[in-house]
């Protein structure tokens, strides 16, 4: 598991920004499964179990003032290696059928703390 709180400013937001992420998901009954779950150079910010299946959670982090659309930031490409990751995670940690959903959750930090959007089943992946 990588940690990123050691790399800065920018690091240090978005692991703060991902701790946030995963008490919302625990208070939704999910259980953290991973984080920063990692194959080669291909990463995932938060692996959690639900009722309804395996989510793969994607966490943007931002200040208010320079705040832009969470799913702007997930493109194709980023979509692309998520999706790339969670089929190497599946593989070898959940062999067989899972129902399993890619989320995007945009943490925005401002003078009055938090603001947590869930974007639950964000996009659909092209293949596993």
């Amino acid at each position: 598991m990588a940690d990123r709180r050691h790399k800065g400013r920018t690091g240090q937001l978005g692991a703060w920004g991902e701790d946030a992420v995963c008490r919302f998901l625990e208070e939704h009954g999910h259980t953290v499964l991973e984080r920063n779950w990692r194959s080669g150079h291909l990463e995932i910010d938060i692996i959690s179990a639900g009722r309804d299946g395996i989510h793969f959670v994607e966490v943007k982090t931002r200040r208010t003032q320079d705040a832009a659309d969470a799913m702007e930031s997930v493109g194709p490409l980023k979509q692309k290696r998520i999706s790339a990751a969670a089929g190497h995670y599946l593989r070898q940690k959940h062999p067989g059928d899972v129902e399993c959903f890619f989320d995007v959750a945009a943490v925005t930090v401002g003078a009055a703390g938090a603001e947590i959007e869930y974007i639950p089943q964000a996009f659909v992946p092209v293949s596993l």
